[in-house]
């Protein structure tokens, strides 16, 4: 760790950070917000300050303090906004600016994953169930806010937490992945055999599998049969003779085939336990929002029967309990 920062200016810049966001966080009455907002940011600008002084060599491209700068401050304003439309919107401006972050590590597919699934699903999830359990204002109020998005239910706990959680996994970072075994890959396009139809559309663009002619393919698992020490594949013409065709240098696999075959191929319960989640989220919502309705009705019974009340009382003529 001594080679990026020092553990102390860290655990220092930590401790300053988890102040400014507990400062920030909402409170009734008079809140330090600002006061809290500038010292959370002015720590972010030390740490970056403090791990450029090490490595002045290795620093990144300005897009990546763009980035930064962004998404750590809209990451702020979703935990102190009062109004969680407004908390939700500054959420995609994190994503966005995350996704921006996975752009310069050439992380494509996850750049493009996070602002599908997260802005996009999540998010109007999000926003269903705060329209549905968000309470409508009376005739004499212009807003309504609950007191859970006035004030922050504990704001020294949660800051606490937080920053011991970040402070132990930098720690981790730093110094656990390095004691780490090294993924076991024999070859990174070994899952190229698992797409058969791949390799013969690029053989068949590059001219090297005449027309007629078949890939060899493993009856059993249907993989193509590969050499990988060679980097050669085995084709059958239309008279059934064998023929060793080289693979061209430019037929790689790329980040998204890795990650395909090990979400689909090699952990297929993450899919299904996202699945889950998701569909848990879509029946709060519909819990809450039917409750919300049954309130509404109550009230507006209990209003048909105020009304009713006096439009029948003693000064009308008719007394309440006369037959209709």
């Amino acid at each position: 760790m001594e080679q990026i920062i020092n553990p102390y200016i860290l655990y220092g810049l930590c401790v300053l950070g988890a102040a400014g966001v507990c400062l920030a966080l909402p409170r009734k009455g008079l809140s330090p917000q600002l006061f809290g907002g500038l010292l959370a940011g002015a720590v972010g600008g030390l740490a970056i300050l403090f791990l450029g002084l090490k490595n002045p060599e290795h620093l990144p491209n300005i897009y990546f303090y763009i980035f930064s700068v962004v998404a750590l401050g809209g990451a702020l304003r979703v935990i102190t906004h009062p109004r969680p439309v407004y908390a939700a919107l500054y959420f995609v401006l994190t994503v966005i600016a995350s996704a921006g972050l996975f752009l310069i590590l050439s992380a494509e597919f996850m750049a493009f994953a996070l602002v599908i699934v997260y802005a996009g699903a999540i998010l109007i999830t999000y926003l269903f169930v705060i329209m549905l359990a968000t309470q409508s204002p009376q005739e004499d109020e212009v807003e309504v806010l609950m007191e859970y998005d006035i004030a922050a239910r504990e704001p020294f706990a949660s800051t606490v937490v937080g920053f011991l959680l970040l402070a132990v996994l930098t720690t981790m970072m730093f110094k656990g992945v390095g004691e780490l075994p090294a993924p076991q890959v024999k070859d990174p396009d070994a899952i190229l055999a698992a797409m058969p139809r791949r390799i013969e559309s690029t053989l068949r663009e590059e001219g090297l599998m005449p027309k007629g002619s078949t890939l060899k393919v493993d009856a059993q698992t249907g993989d193509a049969v590969v050499d990988w020490k060679h980097r050669t594949v085995t084709t059958i013409d239309g008279g059934g003779a064998p023929t060793v065709v080289s693979l061209p240098d430019d037929l790689k696999a790329t980040n998204a085939d890795h990650l395909g075959f090990n979400l689909l191929r090699d952990h297929p319960g993450t899919i299904e336990i996202a699945g889950v989640i998701l569909l848990m989220a879509m029946l709060g919502a519909v819990v809450l929002s039917r409750k919300q309705v049954q309130i509404d009705e109550e009230a507006k019974m209990r209003q048909a029967h105020t009304l009713s009340g006096a439009s029948f009382g003693p000064d009308s003529g008719t007394s309440k309990g006369g037959s209709l």
